[in-house]
């Protein structure tokens, strides 16, 4: 069972559900990076989804195109991010890690090289934001064979017929984007949340992650209500940018963030 089936089956069997917090990898340097996961975890992250910067994350807003620019400009690749991730499971070897990313650093290293790399520094997951469903019968066994999970993103005007496709190659979890735009965009309604993942429920059995826009205690708790996992990622980033290469004030601060929405996702669950 690999890990992130097994930290989801862990916590059906508690009653709770999952937090993934994502961050951007060598935001605002490489060195704090693995400080960080670590805080992350600590402060209750069940699942941590790190960023590999890319130069044109179409995906993202604003806040995540800067968090991309800060670590590109401080020299982190896709084999520094495995470095990274190989570092964080010394000390760590419960905590799944999904890298967020998109194909170009992939494809450069190499799809078998890649997810055999990926599997030997610890990586759980890939989320590649513009694998297509009609590339990923080429491509996600090459990922599934190096023990990895195929995790992808389902839009609100995503059509039933691409969401069969999806769902066939998934594994893990999927990955609901509540609101129509990038990443740190629009407010949720969680109404129209729920009916669309019910929804979605009947084309998989795989628990459902929903992200973006969710950037309080309050929207972290009410999407908790409907999903199986909570992903915030540029309220995070927001106070990487704010914080700068503060190692200590950088963790307290994301911990403090993180700690705040845990706390009010297990109110409701309680």
């Amino acid at each position: 069972m690999s890990r992130i089936k097994q930290r989801f089956a862990d916590l059906k069997a508690e009653g709770r559900k999952a937090l993934v917090p994502y961050i951007t990898a060598g935001d605002p340097d490489p060195a704090l990076t693995v400080d960080m996961m670590h805080a992350l975890a600590q402060a209750g992250a069940d699942i941590i989804e790190l960023g590999v910067p890319f130069s044109d994350p179409m995906a993202d807003g604003p806040v995540i195109q800067q968090a991309c620019e800060r670590a590109l400009a401080k020299g982190t690749t896709l084999r520094r991010v495995l470095d990274m991730v190989a570092e964080f499971r010394r000390n760590d070897a419960q905590t799944p890690v999904v890298l967020m990313g998109y194909l170009n650093p992939i494809e450069c290293l190499g799809w078998a090289a890649f997810g055999e790399q990926a599997a030997t520094a610890g990586v759980d997951g890939l989320l590649a934001v513009d694998l297509s469903s009609e590339e990923a019968a080429e491509l996600t066994p090459v990922v599934r064979d190096a023990g990895l999970d195929s995790i992808f993103l389902v839009a609100p005007t995503t059509s039933q017929a691409r969401v069969a496709r999806i769902c066939e190659h998934a594994s893990g979890f999927v990955y609901y984007v509540s609101v129509k735009g990038v990443t740190g965009s629009a407010t949720l309604d969680v109404d129209a949340l729920a009916d669309r993942l019910a929804w979605l429920r009947e084309h998989t059995p795989l628990p459902l992650g929903v992200g973006f826009g969710i950037g309080t205690p309050e929207a972290a708790a009410a999407v908790s209500r409907v999903a199986d996992a909570v992903v915030v990622g540029s309220v995070l980033v927001k106070e990487i940018a704010r914080i700068g290469e503060d190692r200590q004030a950088l963790c307290q601060a994301l911990a403090a963030v993180l700690g705040d929405m845990r706390r009010a996702m297990d109110a409701v669950e309680a």
